[in-house]
């Protein structure tokens, strides 16, 4: 099969990719060893943030969340999306100081986002939290989506642009013939003018198979999810010194994660959920809201996602081969960056450069 260009994961990063060069009218297949959004693109918590970013990200970030305030633009779908708001909240004085710090900060790279909130608005916008938390760094502008749902507008938006979407086409072997790659799979060969690795957590093989090795590592975070419950809080829920995060989802479920990572056997691509690990997370979000101590969890999982040393994604055309790109590592924070990231690859593809600022993601970085 010929293609202009191939993108081999269909994630919302790949799929965010196909669908930016196909409005460009450029011709791209994407390839998918399982299914669209099988792992990290369709087991995340779907929060869509601009808090607490690393600086690198910022001017993505902030790119991205006008982005998916107009997603229906994009997409032809709102994804689900809602914003409410993101918070860390401050059990203390000494939180409170790390948060002022870090507005400081976001504020000295000229963005105004991130605010300092103090106690009486905290429980102006946030009544049923439980007493003594002393102020907060809200995000208003963030919120979250649905990932599957988003994950599929993509798909389907790329699609009728002209995106092909192959799924169980597994790589077997990666050659430079000339300029242009010939991809042997599972399902045939792929030839191609541009190769685009966006594989996720098995993004890092494929990079070794093009010369060009970076230190990922595949982890599989947790996430639960609780009963239906009444209404009772609006913004996506953080600690700043706590692992916290959760979110009362329209249906009122609670997504509730915080980083914590399963077991995992990546060879066989199993999870094995840390149950201790998940109890002390359900007692965190007691400390803050007591009155949840009756709430059924009724389901957790795990999703595997590649992580990077400095937990920054690589955004970058390869440094050893002509005409391949690379865009994975996203570090479990992938969603928000995901609509800006496929322009942002376009535009290294067609344009040879990027309108905004990437050079700390360069993949050279690891050498």
């Amino acid at each position: 099969m010929n293609t202009d260009v191939l993108i081999i994961g269909a994630g919302l990063v790949g799929t965010s990719t196909a669908l930016q060069l196909a409005m460009r009218g450029c011709r791209c297949s994407v390839i998918d060893k399982d299914s669209p959004g099988r792992h990290a693109s369709g087991a995340n918590a779907g929060g869509l943030r601009q808090l607490n970013r690393d600086p690198a990200e910022i001017p993505l970030t902030v790119e991205a969340a006008k982005m998916w305030h107009n997603i229906a633009n994009l997409v032809d779908s709102d994804c689900d999306a809602r914003f409410p708001g993101q918070l860390r909240v401050a059990e203390n004085q000494s939180d409170m100081h790390k948060l002022e710090q870090r507005a400081a900060m976001v504020r000295s790279m000229g963005y105004q986002h991130e605010e300092i909130i103090g106690q009486k608005e905290l429980y102006q916008l946030v009544p049923a939290l439980g007493p003594g938390c002393v102020g907060a760094l809200i995000c208003r502008g963030d919120g979250y989506a649905r990932p599957y749902h988003a994950l599929t507008a993509f798909r389907q938006k790329a699609e009728t642009l002209g995106a092909n979407f192959h799924s169980a086409t597994e790589v077997h072997s990666i050659t430079q013939e000339g300029d242009g790659w010939s991809v042997r799979t599972s399902q045939g060969t792929y030839n191609s003018a541009i190769l685009v690795n966006c594989a996720g957590a098995w993004a890092g093989e494929l990079a070794a198979r093009m010369h060009e090795p970076v230190p990922l590592t595949p982890k599989a975070l947790m996430l639960m999810v609780t009963d239906r419950l009444p209404h009772f809080v609006d913004p996506v829920m953080g600690a700043a010194s706590r692992k916290l995060s959760f979110k009362q989802m329209q249906n009122g479920t609670l997504i509730i994660g915080g980083a914590l990572v399963a077991r995992l056997d990546f060879a066989k691509e199993q999870t094995d959920i840390d149950w201790q690990q998940l109890a002390a997370s359900a007692k965190t979000v007691l400390d803050f809201f007591p009155q949840l101590k009756d709430v059924r969890i009724v389901r957790a999982w795990a999703g595997i996602e590649g992580f990077m040393p400095d937990n920054i994604p690589v955004i970058s055309a390869s440094q050893t081969a002509k005409n391949a790109y690379h865009a994975f590592g996203f570090s479990a924070h992938g969603l928000q960056l995901s609509p800006v990231i496929g322009r942002i690859m376009a535009q290294l593809i067609l344009d040879g450069h990027a309108q905004l600022p990437i050079e700390p993601f360069n993949i050279s970085r690891f050498n």
